[in-house]
């Protein structure tokens, strides 16, 4: 308290003032000089009181100030009785909450940043590994028809990479929340056979039947090619697991309250434990007819629910799996 510098200057003139009244009162007769000299002790007795209890409760308010600094877990803002000092103890306490909130967010983002960096890795890792093996057969010079297979495999390995590294991008930049959808209008049947456009050939390699029912007058608002890039991501999820001489059906309801897409294969369905995890990042289910990387799925749940969308996945009770994208109106 005696280290600040405005107490210090308000204590000399508060002696100066004292000085003044005393030698007053003693000019005008003892008895007024005893009683100035009473009344300049009681009242300076009074504010060094007062001003000593200001000083302790700003000490405790700058020691609690410091603990939240410091990252402490057990934090107690006493309370204060009403005035100033409660307001700002009241504001301390909602900083505090919220710093809290935010080490938090900020610790949970560091172990997903770990996490995903770890995964990213290993997703990268297996087909690295794999083209390194086919560089190394290459080099031992094979006859040229299986130079020409090595090849092939070597440059979808690459393809692969290029998928999954072009996807983590698109995840990173929708995370960083740098992407600017368009608000546009879509015409649902326009934007389904845009998705399925890609996977014609591979359908018809495949042998697997598509069958779409789509009302002509059906429309959402959105990025049309932000939603096309997740459709195609679950068209390729169900073609990934549907068999050959397979089925994917696509059709749109649509009323007053929502626009739907239902999509729907004639694959072997989820698990039943791998069903709340479908869209986790990463997540690669137990029935798998091919490899994957447990990102298409996240990625279309990102950019659906980023548009005002729902997207849930289950199992059909005729079997297969099948997708719901709902838009509201």
């Amino acid at each position: 308290m005696f280290h600040n510098k405005e107490f210090k200057l308000f204590f000399i003139l508060l002696s100066l003032l004292a000085v003044f009244i005393i030698t007053l009162g003693f000019y005008i007769n003892t008895a007024a000089g005893i009683i100035a000299v009473a009344s300049v002790l009681l009242f300076t007795a009074a504010f060094v009181a007062f001003t000593k209890d200001r000083y302790d409760s700003i000490s405790q308010i700058s020691n609690e100030i410091d603990r939240v600094l410091h990252n402490d877990d057990h934090i107690f803002i006493s309370e204060a009785e009403e005035g100033e000092l409660s307001i700002l103890q009241s504001e301390i306490m909602k900083m505090t909450l919220r710093i809290r909130e935010q080490n938090d967010a900020l610790k949970q983002e560091k172990t997903y940043l770990a996490d995903s960096l770890a995964d990213i890795a290993h997703q990268l890792r297996t087909p690295l590994t794999s083209a390194n093996l086919i560089i190394s057969l290459l080099k031992k010079n094979p006859e040229e028809c299986e130079r020409k297979i090595l090849l092939r495999e070597a440059e979808e390995l690459f393809i692969q990479v290029d998928w999954l590294l072009t996807s983590l991008l698109k995840l990173s930049r929708l995370d960083a929340g740098i992407v600017v959808f368009q608000n546009e209008r879509i015409y649902i049947k326009n934007l389904i056979n845009s998705a399925l456009s890609p996977f014609f050939i591979l359908m018809e390699l495949h042998n697997i039947n598509i069958q779409t029912d789509i009302p002509e007058n059906a429309v959402i608002y959105g990025d049309y090619n932000w939603l096309s890039e997740a459709i195609q991501n679950i068209i390729k999820n169900c073609i990934e697991n549907t068999k050959d001489n397979g089925n994917i059906e696509v059709r749109c309801e649509d009323n007053q309250l929502f626009t739907e897409i239902i999509i729907r294969d004639s694959g072997a369905g989820f698990e039943k434990t791998d069903l709340p995890y479908i869209f986790d990042r990463f997540y690669q289910g137990k029935n798998k007819y091919t490899a994957g990387y447990g990102i298409g799925l996240a990625l279309c749940k990102t950019i659906i629910k980023e548009q005002g969308g729902t997207i849930i996945a289950k199992n059909h009770p005729e079997g297969g799996a099948v997708f719901l994208i709902r838009f509201t109106k």
